[in-house]
């Protein structure tokens, strides 16, 4: 089973993926995300780096999952399809160009033709209050004062997600939307594995 784990900021795809991990006795692919050095300067000037941050980050997620595209089972705590939504976003925010929107997508297609395809995408689907009190509780410094940049995100996601799976011909059942409770209650743990556990079933069919 190799799944990966899609979500806004703040969705839990981290914890998720450990957990999942853990449970599993699996590798965990993780993003490296706070030891990106793009991210702050990102999050301090967003035109500027908003390109080079991406395609960073989309260097960083491939190599790890190239390592690891041999595995029988692994968790991915992102995917490709992941960061090419927050391309689209910062693409409608205006903050990247529509060259440099091209040549990501150039990139990133590059990277999909050399990965296997994963099992499942799972998407954790989160109301925004939630979204925003997760980002709050984390206390990462970089995320603070980021208010109006985080609600175009929630707004937009979903539906820029949708439109991705459907343009790169991801078929439903390899999908999950995923609604989440508390995933540190072992009631809704278990709920959430036995969830999985049925949509990979039938994505294997």
């Amino acid at each position: 089973m190799r799944v990966g784990i899609i979500g806004p900021i703040g969705a839990g795809k981290s914890l998720l993926s450990k957990k999942l991990s853990n449970y599993y006795k699996c590798p965990l692919i993780a993003e490296p995300v706070e030891k990106n050095e793009y991210l702050p300067y990102f999050y301090q000037d967003k035109e500027t780096f908003a390109m080079l941050s991406q395609n960073a980050f989309y260097s960083a997620l491939f190599l790890l999952m190239w390592k690891s595209r041999h595995e029988k089972m692994v968790i991915c705590d992102s995917t490709l399809y992941s960061n090419l939504v927050f391309t689209e976003l910062l693409r409608l925010e205006g903050l990247m160009t529509a060259m440099e929107v091209a040549l990501t997508y150039a990139i990133a297609d590059e990277h999909l033709k050399r990965l296997p395809d994963l099992d499942l995408q799972i998407v954790l689907v989160r109301d925004t209050p939630d979204l925003f009190e997760n980002v709050r509780k984390r206390g990462r410094t970089i995320e603070k004062g980021q208010e109006e940049y985080l609600q175009f995100h929630y707004a937009n996601y979903y539906d820029v997600l949708k439109r991705l799976f459907k343009n790169y011909k991801v078929p439903d059942h390899k999908i999950l939307w995923l609604r989440l409770g508390d995933m540190e209650d072992p009631i809704e743990f278990a709920r959430i594995v036995a969830t999985i556990e049925e949509a990979y079933t039938r994505s294997i069919k």
